[in-house]
């Protein structure tokens, strides 16, 4: 899915569009899991009772809290969190409610790096550290193909047009 155009410069273009990986997503299942399994045990077990209507709609109830706030939460903001690199800047935005959003020039970025332990080497993410001017670095945690991506991050930042020209000038003498 391509970033919205309304959102970029009249000649920026996109180079990257991620989401976090899916690994974020296994903890929401898993309890998906554990609430549909125990509800349904704790309805089984109440069924035989003379209570069995009341105890399934207080198990309903908990498990539909449950499932949206450890479930339907993290998935929706698996899905709206956005990182971004263009050919001006690095965009990250997150959030449904509550946007909130970082941009970084290419100008402002002085260096790219990447971590993944292994796991995550396994599964195709990791952390992408970028220094810019600000005191601290930034870290960007569960970026799908974090190699791939800091590769093109660094092409963008060190992609001076100046640079090509500087080297045919110099091929000319």
């Amino acid at each position: 899915m391509a970033y919205p155009d309304g959102l970029l410069g009249a000649d920026e273009h996109v180079v990257v569009h991620k989401h976090p990986h899916w690994k974020m997503l296994i903890g929401p299942v898993l309890v998906l899991f554990v609430v549909v399994g125990g509800g349904s045990y704790l309805a089984a077990l109440a069924a035989p009772t003379s209570w069995y209507l009341p105890a399934w709609i207080g198990l309903a109830v908990v498990g539909a809290v449950l499932i949206i706030w450890f479930t339907l939460a993290p998935l929706v903001r698996w899905r709206t969190t956005h990182f971004v690199v263009t050919t001006h800047r690095l965009m990250v935005r997150e959030g449904v409610f509550t946007r909130t959003g970082i941009d970084i020039p290419m100008s402002r970025i002085n260096s790219v790096r990447f971590r993944h332990g292994l796991l995550d080497r396994i599964l195709g993410c990791g952390t992408l550290v970028v220094e810019s001017a600000s005191d601290e670095p930034l870290e960007f945690d569960d970026i799908p193909q974090v190699e791939r991506v800091h590769t093109l991050l660094y092409r963008e930042v060190n992609d001076d047009p100046r640079d090509d020209w500087d080297y045919r000038a110099r091929e000319d003498d």
